[in-house]
C-alpha cells in the first residue's frame, strides 16, 4: 500500500507540474526503440517499439504505422520487418540481424497539403506525396503545396560495426554518424552530422534527452547542441543508456492559418491517427468553403534512438 501511495503521488505531482507547464507536456516525440542495440552469434534478433508519446519510450499517444518501416542490414539491402504488430499506442515488430554488422532501422512518412484551382474552384489535398501524385492534377492552376518528411530511427550492430546501412538518402533530415553508433561512450565526445537533402544543415538546433525517467519521479536529461557549417556537433552524453536525439528544419508556410477542406483529416503520415495513409477514420464533417494555401512551405525532422555504452 505505501508503494501504490508513493505512486499516486507522484502521479499527483506529475499532473501539476503539466498543468503549470503545458506546452512541455504536450509535446509529442517520436522514436524507434530497439530491445537491444548490440548482439553477437548467428541467431540474432531484436525486438523494436515505434510510437509517438509524451515521454520517451513510454507509449501513451499514438503508434507509428507498420507501412513506414524501413530496416536495412548491414549491406544496405532491405529487410522485412518480422511479426509486425500494431496497438492503440505502440507498433512492434522484429528484425532477425543475419548478417555481422549495424542494421539501421527507420519510420519514414510524408505528407502533403495542397491547395489548387480546378474549373474555378479551390481545391483543397491533404495525404501522403504517393496520393498527392495520383489525384492532384499534373501541372494544376495557382498550386501551392506544404511538404512534410518525418524520419524516426534506431541502429543495431552484430558482431562488429558496419557502414553499408548509415548512407544517407539525400532525402529530408538525416544523420550521418562520424562516431559510428556503436562507438558512442558516455562522458567521451562524439560527433554527428545532420544533412538535409543530401547538403549540410548549418546552423540547426539538437536537442538530446535520455530516456526512461518515467518512474524516477525526475525530469528527462536534456542536452542542447547546434550544427556548424558543414552540419557536424559534438556532443558529450554525461551518462550511459539510451539518448533520443531530435532536429528538425521548417522553410515558408505551415499551413495551420486556413480551414481545412472538407472531410479533411488530422494527423500525419506514419502515426496512428486519422489522416495516416491506411490509418483511422475520419472526416470532420462539411467546413464551409475551402480556402488556398498562402504559400509554398517545407519541414523536415529527425530523431534517432543511440545508446551510450557504459565506459
Amino acid at each position: 500500500m505505501k508503494g501504490l501511495k508513493t505512486r499516486l503521488l507522484a502521479a499527483a505531482a506529475a499532473l501539476g507540474a503539466a498543468v503549470l507547464a503545458p506546452a512541455a507536456a504536450q509535446a509529442a516525440r517520436s522514436w524507434v526503440l530497439p530491445s537491444t542495440t548490440t548482439l553477437s552469434g548467428a541467431n540474432a534478433w531484436v525486438t523494436v517499439d515505434a510510437a509517438s508519446s509524451d515521454e520517451l519510450y513510454f507509449p501513451d499517444l499514438r503508434p507509428l504505422r507498420i507501412e513506414s518501416i524501413q530496416v536495412l542490414d548491414a549491406d544496405g539491402q532491405s529487410v522485412q520487418p518480422q511479426s509486425p504488430a500494431m496497438g492503440k499506442f505502440r507498433s512492434t515488430f522484429d528484425v532477425q540481424l543475419t548478417k555481422p554488422g549495424t542494421y539501421k532501422i527507420a519510420s519514414v512518412s510524408t505528407s502533403v497539403m495542397a491547395s489548387y484551382t480546378e474549373n474555378g474552384e479551390v481545391k483543397r489535398f491533404r495525404g501522403s506525396g504517393e496520393d498527392f501524385a495520383k489525384q492532384v492534377p499534373a501541372g494544376a492552376a495557382d498550386l501551392k503545396t506544404i511538404r512534410t518528411l518525418a524520419r524516426s530511427e534506431t541502429f543495431v550492430t552484430r558482431d562488429k560495426p558496419t557502414d553499408g546501412a548509415l548512407k544517407p538518402t539525400g532525402q529530408g533530415l538525416e544523420l550521418v554518424p562520424v562516431t559510428h553508433p556503436s562507438d558512442v561512450v558516455a562522458a567521451e565526445p562524439a560527433t554527428f552530422k545532420l544533412l538535409l537533402d543530401g547538403k549540410p544543415a548549418a546552423d540547426l538546433e539538437v536537442t538530446l534527452m535520455r530516456g526512461y525517467e518515467h518512474w524516477s519521479g525526475k525530469p528527462s536529461a536534456e542536452l542542447k547542441a547546434k550544427t556548424g557549417p558543414d552540419g557536424a556537433f559534438k556532443v558529450t552524453l554525461p551518462q550511459a543508456g539510451l539518448w533520443w536525439i531530435s532536429a528538425s528544419y521548417r522553410t515558408g508556410e505551415t499551413g495551420r492559418g486556413g480551414p481545412p477542406p472538407p472531410g479533411a483529416m488530422g494527423g500525419m503520415p506514419g502515426m496512428g491517427g486519422p489522416g495516416a495513409p491506411g490509418g483511422g477514420e475520419g472526416g470532420r464533417g462539411p467546413q464551409g468553403p475551402a480556402q488556398p494555401l498562402a504559400g509554398d512551405g517545407y519541414s523536415a525532422s529527425y530523431t534517432a534512438v543511440i545508446e551510450a555504452q557504459l565506459p
